[in-house]
């Protein structure tokens, strides 16, 4: 029996492909059929890029396998009895409606066994194995058994859901590990091996290659800078190993696209680089330390980038500022394109986020931004990301369309006043006009504005009332496309309205 623990669509795909994220490792079941899903330093590494010269890996699979372990666990799942039901279901009208047979069903006896199963890879003769969150996420045991037979209880160090990745320790001597690879180093059309326990075969090693390097907006976690692979990945494969042809950890296994809950040909790994970062930071303080620039930001497209006056769509576009924030004393404002951070390009707002979270806190750093069309460097001091801060630089959810309805047509708004404010979880004091109705098949409708956003600015131009608002459309031809600031519970964000 193979039960699936989570799924996502991705994008154009999601009528074609299901990823399964713990396809690779997790999935808490009653039966036991079948169950889905630091030794040295970093050496610098040869990218050979080719086989092995004896033709085949057994060297290196030999080598390796030992540190890849299969891990188990085990939770006991709460009654689901009847008193865990809305208050509602309780009423004498429900039951005779649904009938004694429905409430039935949820009055599971309590305190039953489920088990999972998943891999992890020891990387510290110390006893450190790295593995998936989703693997370990909780389990009330977790029983670790190495190539060799031998069976060791796991204690959890960390984990950080962000990246999905887990810490975990047992108490062993002469323990095998495998040896940390330069994930930055690797290239498309390497090859690569993955090797874990699939359906709960221990020790399956596959061959495939590197299909992509820096693959992200998949959905699997907040923090994503994914290799993709064809190496064949399946249910259980979650926090095992993939290596190079120097047989250098350079991933950890973690989701797979499908259709089915089986391997087709696209699987995903959590590249070294960013996993010893995040395992260093959990065994050393408990937790994973990332910088904070204090920004909602988001990406640039073709409509954005000639507004903002630049040549191709790239960047990162400052939607808010945070009050108080490293980006607000260093001098960042909305509007702002980050280009350029640190001395690298900025592809995307995805990009931004990962190399701001890899920065150290309290770190000077460049940051050059496209302010009115020109450039302009300024030097913040990166702070340390807040426990509680919402996802911060989160693509908005909105989408671009054309339409041919003059700009803003069907589009009606309101004063902001404090009683809807408060309604739409926006802070005291906020300004703007709230949209009360957006007309199917507007322009408004198509460029992605919904009934509750706040319009805090047209065409740069600031938009405090219902009279602003109606003062700079009455300006706007059918021919215009203007530029709105937006404000939604994720956060502020720039959307072109085509006319």
């Amino acid at each position: 029996m193979s039960i699936n623990r989570r799924s996502f669509k991705l994008g154009a795909l999601s009528s074609m492909f299901v990823i399964t994220a713990v396809v690779l490792g997790l999935a808490f079941s009653a039966s036991m059929d079948w169950i889905p899903a630091v030794n040295g330093g970093a050496t610098a590494r040869a990218a050979t890029n080719v086989l092995p010269a004896s033709g085949n890996f057994t060297e290196i699979v030999k080598a390796v396998r030992p540190a890849v372990v299969n891990v188990s666990t085990m939770r006991v799942a709460k009654s689901t009895g009847m008193e865990d039901l809305p208050e509602r279901f309780n009423d004498p009208f429900f039951r005779r409606f649904f009938g004694d047979e429905f409430f039935r069903r949820f009055e599971t006896p309590p305190n039953i066994p489920q088990s999972g199963l998943g891999s992890g890879v020891i990387v510290d003769p110390a006893g450190y194995i790295v593995t998936n969150n989703h693997v370990i996420e909780n389990a009330d045991e977790i029983k670790v058994t190495l190539s060799d037979k031998r069976e060791f209880i796991g204690k959890v160090i960390g984990t950080d859901p962000k990246t999905d990745l887990a810490v975990i320790k047992v108490e062993g001597d002469e323990l095998p590990t495998v040896n940390w690879g330069d994930s930055d180093e690797l290239d498309v059309g390497e090859f690569v091996l993955a090797i874990g326990s699939p359906f709960g075969l221990t020790q399956t090693v596959t061959m495939g290659i590197v299909s992509a390097v820096g693959r992200a907006n998949v959905g699997i976690a907040d923090y994503e800078n994914f290799i993709q692979t064809d190496a064949a990945i399946n249910p259980g494969n979650s926090g095992g190993a993939m290596v190079d042809v120097d047989g250098e950890l350079v991933g950890i296994n973690t989701a797979i696209f499908s259709r089915s809950g089986g391997y087709m040909g696209i699987g995903f790994a959590v590249p070294s680089n960013m996993v010893r970062r995040v395992m260093d930071s959990l065994i050393k303080t408990g937790k994973v330390v990332r910088g904070w620039l204090g920004v909602s930001i988001q990406g640039v497209t073709a409509d954005l980038a000639k507004n903002f006056g630049l040549s191709k769509a790239q960047g990162a576009l400052v939607g808010e500022v945070f009050p108080g924030s490293p980006a607000a004393n260093g001098g960042i404002k909305s509007g702002d394109v980050i280009v350029s951070y640190a001395g690298k390009d900025v592809e995307d707002q995805t990009a931004l986020r990962n190399i701001v979270a890899r920065t150290n806190v309290g770190e000077n750093v460049k940051v050059k931004v496209i302010r009115d069309k020109k450039r302009k460097t300024l030097t913040i001091k990166i702070g340390e990301q807040p426990k509680d801060l919402a996802k911060v630089g989160q693509e908005p959810d909105i989408s671009q369309g054309e339409a041919d309805n003059t700009a803003l047509a069907g589009l009606e708004v309101r004063d902001l006043d404090a009683d809807v404010a408060e309604r739409l979880g926006l802070p005291a004091g906020s300004t703007g006009v709230v949209v009360t109705a957006v007309k199917p098949n507007s322009s408004a409708s198509s460029a992605g504005i919904r009934t509750g956003d706040v319009i805090t600015e047209i065409d740069r131009q600031p938009v405090k009332n219902v009279a602003d608002f109606n003062r700079i459309t009455a300006k706007l031809t059918k021919d215009d496309s203007p530029l709105l600031l937006v404000k939604r519970r994720s956060g502020k964000f720039f959307v072109v309205v085509k006319s």
